[in-house]
């Protein structure tokens, strides 16, 4: 079950959908030759335009994925800081 993951570099994910667009054949048949899954292939659609740069949902994926690690290691701080903060609060009295 679950095997080991292809990883593609970005220029192939940018010429393929390029392929994808440019070609009248449908989605499907582009992706069996490309040896790659056709949900694949429109997910790279969704994160490239025509021409190979990114579209606004890819700039806001990433976005969303740097917030997330800034929240992430807020939260983290603020455990942190609680802690520190508990810890000094007992020694005080």
């Amino acid at each position: 079950m679950g095997g080991i993951r292809k990883q593609y570099d970005e220029e192939f994910k940018k010429n393929a959908v390029k392929l994808s667009h440019a070609s009248p054949r449908p989605v499907r048949e582009i992706a069996e030759d490309l040896g790659i899954h056709e949900n694949v292939l429109y997910n790279w659609r969704r994160k490239y335009t025509a021409e190979g740069d990114k579209t606004k949902y890819a700039t806001l994926e990433e976005e969303n994925r740097d917030l997330q690690r800034q929240l992430a290691e807020v939260k983290m701080e603020r455990d942190m800081l609680k802690k520190a903060a508990a810890y000094f609060a007992k020694n005080q009295k």
